[in-house]
């Protein structure tokens, strides 16, 4: 993930990158994001933070991370997305119970009583929890005190603008300004 960081203090603004990749790191989603731009204005107060992703985050069923094969009443599943298969693990134990699910190795499973036609479609991630993840780094990425904060999400570009109390016009047109900076770039970067 490439970190541009726009901050009169370099040393300031060096540390901020650090902390924001440590947090995103944390939450395990550095393989989301192709870039990150923070501005940092602490004497205004004004922070933005905006990051472009690999794609846009949407809906994910499990056929996205595994591959089916039905023998009878057992449909054999091999986990092709290591990323999703804690999802297929708990949501097939959700649908058919844990003892009716067999984890041969760590990404092959064995699912009595299920159908190839219904695991399939059964949804394991809606997208809309990586959205939140990632604005829960940007919430704690920022300053204490920073208490106004508007978000933005245009397809594969996330901004925050935050502020400690009102959140003037201006601010919020070099929060959009560097929003719309983003989606240009974005652009110009294929989905992953």
């Amino acid at each position: 993930m490439q970190i541009d960081v726009v901050c009169d203090d370099k040393y300031g603004g060096e540390a901020y990158a650090k902390l924001f990749e440590n947090i995103i790191g944390d939450i395990g989603k550095s393989f989301m994001i192709v870039k990150a731009r923070l501005v940092l204005k602490p004497e205004v107060p004004l922070f933005v933070f905006s990051v472009i992703l690999k794609n846009a985050p949407g809906c994910k069923v499990m056929s996205d991370a595994a591959s089916f094969r039905q023998e009878g009443d057992e449909l054999y599943v091999s986990i092709s997305n290591e990323r999703y298969a804690p999802d297929v693990l708990s949501n097939l134990w959700k649908a058919y119970g844990r003892p009716n699910v067999d984890q041969q190795t760590r990404f092959d499973l064995v699912v009595r009583g299920a159908k190839q036609e219904d695991v399939e479609s059964m949804v394991i991630s809606t997208g809309e929890e990586a959205i939140e993840e990632i604005l829960g780094a940007f919430w704690r990425a920022l300053p204490e005190g920073i208490r106004v904060r508007e978000a933005m999400i245009d397809g594969k570009v996330m901004t925050v603008i935050a502020t400690e109390e009102i959140m003037v016009k201006e601010l919020k047109e070099q929060g959009m300004q560097v929003h719309a900076d983003m989606i240009k770039e974005g652009e110009v970067i294929p989905d992953v």
